[in-house]
């Protein structure tokens, strides 16, 4: 698989896996575009200054894992399994009497996660404290080998679906767009649509499951963070038939965008335009075909361990960082030019991450669940209205 590398050192995995960008002579001349690919493989175009960013930003990973190897040796190794540091969604200490080093270790695991989780770590921090770890324990050692072989050959709706989007699946990619690469995605997508058949397989899932695919380095594990990202992070109905989970989330979102950028907002109403022609790609594929690979699994890195919040906060940075040029655009199109256009060039996470965090202000997960329920209601009559006109106008082409 893309990626894999035999066991070393953590250290000097972590140096060769990052290695500076070093454009042409010519290119730096001329300021060209210049094409190049990241840590995951992906072909990213930039210009002279694009790849100063990401070698800037390469620098700041090695030097976060310089720290993650610190605490490792200070601490013991795992230190951030440790049932004292974990945190709940809202990054609230979840035991009540703890010792001031536990709350030390908590609130150093979730500053150090915000600025990222160094490459070569990152399966092993995800895996554990995403829960997904605890979810595999739950079942036999060969469920997912015993689920591969089980639904081997089988056909249904889900698996044609599947089969149709895995040439569209991140194409050019050296290992995704590969017989192999293909063949794994497949497995991992079609096991998960028979564990979960009300989920089953909705567009965009194979984009996450692509990407985890690349972080993980193995199908089960990827499986498995799967498992949990769809039945305990996310909400749970975001890629159910109806998509109401998505639904709710597009109206969240445009509350918390009128609550945290009012300006933006009221600009946006007036000129007519609905968050969700952008969003809704945002909040399906968790920023994986928008954000750079990078800085989407910073993005990640977060979500895993805080929950979905993150993704609110990711979305009305994007929002927030272009607002000048918002505020001064009339047309649809252009608004969403300029969100795409940012959206794809934000090669530094910290830059998104620190608008997210300390300019969009706090946001708890229990207020957002409230604000779910809000829109719950309405969403769902909204959706049984549609329904009820589809089924009418099925009901007179069988009548003419």
């Amino acid at each position: 698989m893309f990626g894999i590398q035999s066991k070393r050192d953590l250290t000097t995995e972590l140096q060769s896996q990052i290695p500076i960008l070093r454009p042409s002579i010519h290119a730096r001349r001329a300021n060209i575009v210049v094409k190049f690919q990241d840590l995951y493989g992906f072909t990213v175009e930039g210009n002279v200054d694009d790849v100063n960013v990401l070698n800037e930003v390469r620098e700041k990973v090695r030097n976060q894992g310089r720290v993650w190897w610190a605490l490792e040796a200070s601490k013991g190794a795992n230190w951030y399994l440790q049932p004292d540091t974990l945190l709940t969604g809202d990054g609230i200490v979840s035991k009540t009497s703890l010792k001031i080093s536990a709350l030390s270790n908590a609130i150093t695991l979730k500053r150090l996660i915000r600025k990222g989780i160094p490459p070569v770590l990152r399966p092993k921090v995800w895996f554990s404290l995403s829960g997904a770890a605890k979810k595999k324990s739950t079942v036999p050692e060969s469920y997912y080998g015993d689920l591969t072989k089980a639904v081997d050959g089988m056909v249904t709706p889900a698996t044609r679906q599947i089969d149709h989007d895995l040439p569209r699946t991140f194409p050019g990619h050296p290992w995704l767009d590969t017989p192999e690469g293909h063949a794994a995605l497949r497995r991992v997508l079609v096991g998960y649509s028979f564990r979960d058949s009300d989920v089953g397989y909705c567009q965009g899932l194979n984009y996450v499951a692509a990407l985890l695919l690349l972080v993980m380095k193995t199908e089960e594990d990827a499986f498995w963070m799967l498992a949990v990202l769809l039945e305990n992070v996310l909400v749970r109905d975001c890629y159910t038939t109806n998509l109401s989970g998505c639904h709710v989330e597009q109206r969240v979102f445009k509350d918390l965008l009128a609550q945290k950028c009012p300006r933006i907002a009221t600009h946006l109403d007036d000129m007519g335009f609905d968050v969700s022609l952008v969003a809704t790609e945002w909040f399906l594929c968790l920023f994986s075909k928008s954000l750079p690979s990078e800085t989407t699994l910073r993005v990640w890195d977060v979500l895993f361990y805080e929950g979905a919040k993150v993704l609110f906060h990711a979305a009305l940075a994007i929002f927030k960082m272009k607002e000048n040029e918002l505020l001064m655009a009339h047309q649809v199109g252009d608004v969403i030019n300029i969100i795409q256009t940012t959206s794809h060039q934000l090669f530094d996470p910290d830059e998104l991450l620190t608008v997210a965090f300390e300019k969009i202000g706090s946001m708890t997960t229990n207020t957002i669940s409230k604000q779910r329920k809000k829109q719950e209601p309405a969403v769902m009559a909204e959706l049984d209205q549609r329904l009820r006109r589809l089924n009418s106008l099925k009901e007179s082409g069988k009548s003419t």
